[in-house]
């Protein structure tokens, strides 16, 4: 009994030790197929599931987005199965150029693929015209190729603004980012996950420290579960009130996301391109 206890302990670790080799792996080459909570099944049981790829940088990769996403959503009692490719401070013009993320838009039948400018960029007009736009509608016809459907992800603007270009504070600059994603959307007929639109309902109700880290950009275990939260609404076009994964917060903190992030998307859901 001894050993063949023993045995099985050494299978288990050369098991866990492979899976962390092509975790890492995959980690490197900057992207990732997500695997969610053991009594989460994903798409593997052959029942109807829904795949969305993620494809950012830090604001999708920091607190791991994708997987709390997936998380909330079988939580719901959604099927989900998430990938990413999200390197640090990529924009828009890196992915449309990128071989990677050509090959993880071919490695799967995805259903939604997100789409992540970096945190800045939206918030400028020439750098829209200059960078954004072009390789956004670059973006979405690849996605389109593939049969899948983009969805911006519009993000929340930084605790402080960006004065040296113009916004001194966080309300201008988050009226800025959401002009620049709602043109294009609006352009292209691509739905928007209004995550910055639903950070700001919340900005002067909460402590900046909820939603912000210290740096002002990046976002909080609680930031990162409104957007998942918003991409719940989003993607479903059910309200994420009441479920009961909360990603760590406490029962109070998770009442109020759910609620503003069901209140921004499903109250106004034609400006968002969802109807």
């Amino acid at each position: 009994m001894v050993a063949a206890g023993s045995n099985r302990r050494r299978r288990t670790s050369l098991w866990a030790l492979a899976a962390l080799v092509a975790l890492v792996a995959a980690i490197a080459g900057g992207a990732l197929l997500h695997l969610h909570r053991d009594d989460n099944p994903g798409c593997a049981s052959g029942a109807p599931c829904t795949r969305v790829l993620f494809l950012g940088n830090s604001y999708t990769s920091v607190n791991d987005l994708p997987t709390m996403f997936g998380d909330l959503a079988w939580s719901g009692g959604h099927r989900v199965e998430t990938g990413v490719q999200a390197p640090g401070a990529w924009t828009f013009a890196d992915h449309a150029g990128s071989p990677d993320t050509r090959t993880i838009l071919n490695s799967k039948a995805w259903d939604v693929v997100v789409l992540q400018e970096q945190s800045q960029i939206p918030s400028v007009a020439s750098a829209r015209q200059a960078e954004m736009y072009p390789a956004a509608r670059k973006l979405v016809s690849l996605v389109r190729e593939v049969g899948a459907e983009p969805l911006f992800y519009l993000t929340w603007a930084h605790r402080d603004g960006w004065p040296v270009n113009g916004m001194p504070d966080y309300a201008s600059m988050q009226k800025a980012i959401d002009d620049g994603y709602l043109g294009i959307a609006v352009e292209q007929h691509v739905a928007v996950a209004p995550v910055g639109v639903a950070w700001m309902s919340l900005v002067g109700h909460l402590p900046d420290s909820s939603l912000w880290q210290d740096d002002g950009s990046h976002p909080t275990t609680m930031g990162t579960y409104l957007a998942a939260c918003v991409f719940y609404a989003t993607v479903f076009s059910k309200s994420p009130v009441g479920l009961s994964y909360h990603a760590g917060l406490s029962d109070t903190d998770a009442a109020v996301v759910q609620a503003a992030a069901a209140d921004t998307v499903l109250q106004n859901a034609s400006r968002w391109g969802l109807l």
